[in-house]
């Protein structure tokens, strides 16, 4: 590969194996030594909630505002006490053999707990979510790891990996996929990368991706493609924020236009979400910068739209009221008025009215060289 890769990271820091296992054995500890002097044990959490999350545009991410709650052990809380303390014990197990689970075993682990199993994954999914707030780790340290994967990239980018048994190093070349790609693996801190890509472009769709894989717009534009598939996993955001902090490469999002991609995709991308503030300045991406597709793309391009729904609807407008990001950024409240006021919602691929590749043509090159057309 020709010069591009200039640039090297080097590992990042991340919390030590034996150090969740102590925090682990240091609460259930704590639980036990208040059982034994008779004094009812608890367990604190933060609320994982919107309402109890800030916005400093310094920082760039939403932080928690200190309001917890108390798991206090009572006849009504006894089954999710100990479900509580048996995913902790698990967790412990887990980490300690060096290995994981999917949030889908954690589920079906239960089934050995007799009374305190899980009915339903959600149940076991929000118990997982409560242990990670309350360690103020995220769960990939606990060992548990999602089901779906983090997330596909293309470009001018060497990902240097390792290999499990020997230790020894991986490269990954991003150029060398053909059609397709390389995935995010779910845990990304012992990666590496080398690359002088001029920035790095997160897509929501997939078909787009592969579009602009297909005619290799990376090589065009110089850049790293990264697809997110929706809203981005944990991974993906992970990747993307140490990829843009350790190699200095500005991040550049594009979206469908409307509420979702907006409030749920971008927004959680940036900035993070009210259910994992305790965790959002590790996993959102603070540098990123919207390009489109914006409402106001829908005129000056003359797209084909779809009306919006009632849902879309009452999306924005408790955006608008409630979502501290957007309360910040009058940019952003311009953009969610002009939509409703326009009462259309606009995807990718409605480019494709003018031609195929309009977007890596036409599109993607004029809104790089317009930055007052982008949002915040």
């Amino acid at each position: 590969m020709r010069s591009m890769m200039k640039r090297v990271t080097t590992m990042s820091k991340e919390t030590k194996p034996t150090e969740v296992v102590k925090k682990i054995t240091g609460i259930a500890k704590e639980v036990y030594d208040n059982i034994k002097v008779k004094t009812v044990p608890s367990l604190v959490m933060p609320i994982r909630a919107l309402q109890n999350v800030s916005y400093d545009a310094k920082a760039g991410f939403f932080e928690l505002l200190g309001k917890t709650k108390e798991r206090t052990l009572t006849a009504s809380t006894v089954k999710t006490f100990a479900q509580t303390l048996l995913m902790m014990n698990e967790s412990k197990k887990i980490v300690g053999d060096d290995d994981i689970a999917t949030k889908r075993e954690m589920y079906y682990i239960s089934k050995n707990w007799g009374d305190a199993m899980f009915k339903e994954q959600p149940e076991s999914d929000s118990v997982m979510d409560d242990v990670e707030s309350m360690m103020l780790v995220n769960r990939e340290q606990l060992g548990f790891i999602p089901e779906e994967k983090g997330g596909d990239v293309a470009g001018q980018l060497i990902v240097i990996d390792k290999d499990p048994d020997t230790g020894k190093a991986i490269r990954i070349d991003c150029t060398q996929f053909g059609s397709g790609a390389y995935s995010v693996p779910s845990s990304v801190e012992h990666l590496q990368f080398k690359t002088d890509a001029k920035f790095i472009l997160a897509i929501e769709t997939a078909g787009m991706f592969q579009r602009l894989v297909k005619h290799k717009y990376w090589k065009k534009a110089n850049c790293i493609l990264v697809s997110m598939g929706g809203v981005p996993t944990r991974a993906c955001r992970r990747f993307i924020r140490r990829l843009a902090d350790d190699m200095k490469v500005p991040v550049y999002v594009f979206t469908d236009g409307d509420p979702y991609g907006f409030l749920n995709i971008y927004r959680t991308l940036k900035v993070g979400s009210g259910n994992a503030a305790h965790i959002n300045k590790f996993f959102c991406v603070p540098q990123a910068k919207f390009i489109g597709v914006t409402p106001q793309d829908i005129i000056d391009y003359k797209l084909p739209t779809h009306p919006l729904k009632d849902v879309d609807i009452k999306r924005i407008k408790d955006g608008i009221k409630n979502d501290p990001f957007v309360q910040y950024h009058k940019e952003w409240q311009n953009a969610l008025n002009l939509m409703v006021k326009m009462k259309k919602r606009v995807e990718q691929q409605a480019f494709a009215k003018h031609s195929l590749n309009f977007v890596l043509e036409k599109y993607l090159p004029e809104k790089l060289k317009n930055q007052k057309t982008w949002l915040p």
